[in-house]
């Protein structure tokens, strides 16, 4: 039996007539006639006798419809399948993302997303500036989404959001709490030194330079969150992203802007010579409006 004669015995034998048969296959009634009389032709025995108004199986189309049935599932698979890859409803997208993303950005995004496309798996790692080129060349992950990327050759780089430096203090150092500060205005406070931070750690010491500013420091940590928990602990005062910033607050600790503001870019980069998946095209919007809405 060919495809098609399978496709229409199971119409037919599930409906019980050739009008039914029709209906549900958006065929004409001749045509699933004529595919009925080829298929029993070329098996050399009815499979439909006509009683009443009405197609009854005969004892070989019971026999057969068994193995019919299994055939017309995995064919139904295979089409539903097809339809889904069209609709980008399967497929598995690697995301490399800064840890301060990690806190509420990302999650948001993919919870949007997967609400919308629920067979898309994930794989997300950490992923810092300086291992990125390696993580796509070894194809760990198919997007990074980092703070402040350095241009590199053979990687494309997507704008997603712009975020800014804030600095993170204890409320009972400005009571009134307000939204924007100078570094001249916290410059006396003890400060919490981030070393090895990056291009947001190179933008904020630029900063210092140009303003000759110098801060008094006693504890040293190497990962933003940890520097927003000790500020919590009424230990000091730093400098993070606002994502981390919001990501660590407590009812003692505020965050202000800095005056002037200390923006910086949010970018997806990935490799120039990949092919762009559709899963990625579809997924970037999602990444955008959650990402700027944080």
């Amino acid at each position: 039996m060919r495809l098609r004669h399978i496709e229409i015995f199971h119409a037919i034998y599930t409906t019980g007539s050739i009008t039914n048969a029709a209906k549900i296959l958006h065929v004409s009634q001749p045509s699933v006639s004529k595919v009925l009389a080829h298929a029993e032709l070329q098996l050399g025995f009815e499979l439909f006798k006509r009683i009443k108004g009405r197609l009854i199986p005969t004892e070989e189309a019971e026999m057969l419809f068994d193995e019919v049935d299994k055939i017309y599932q995995q064919m139904r698979s295979i089409k539903n399948t097809a339809q889904n890859i069209k609709k980008s409803e399967f497929g598995s997208i690697s995301l490399g993302v800064t840890p301060a993303l990690g806190f509420d950005a990302i999650p948001n995004v993919i919870a949007n997303y997967h609400q919308d496309f629920p067979n898309v798996t994930f794989d997300i790692q950490t992923i810092h500036n300086d291992a990125v080129m390696q993580s796509l060349l070894e194809h760990k992950c198919d997007l990074a989404i980092l703070f402040s990327p350095k241009d590199m050759p053979g990687i494309e780089s997507i704008f997603i959001a712009e975020s800014e430096l804030v600095i993170v203090y204890p409320k009972e150092m400005f009571p009134d709490c307000p939204e924007k500060l100078t570094l001249t205005q916290v410059c006396d406070s003890e400060f919490i030194d981030i070393s090895d931070s990056g291009p947001l750690g190179d933008m904020f010491w630029a900063r210092i330079m140009k303003e000759d500013i110098s801060f008094k420091s006693s504890i040293k940590v190497q990962t933003y969150f940890i520097a927003s928990r000790l500020v919590a602990r009424g230990l000091g005062v730093c400098v993070v992203d606002r994502f981390t910033a919001h990501g660590n607050l407590s009812d003692n600790v505020a965050i202000a802007s800095f005056e002037p503001a200390l923006t910086f870019n949010i970018k997806a980069a990935r490799l120039e010579n990949r092919t762009k998946s559709k899963l990625i095209d579809e997924f970037t919007p999602y990444l955008n409006s959650g990402i700027s809405n944080n």
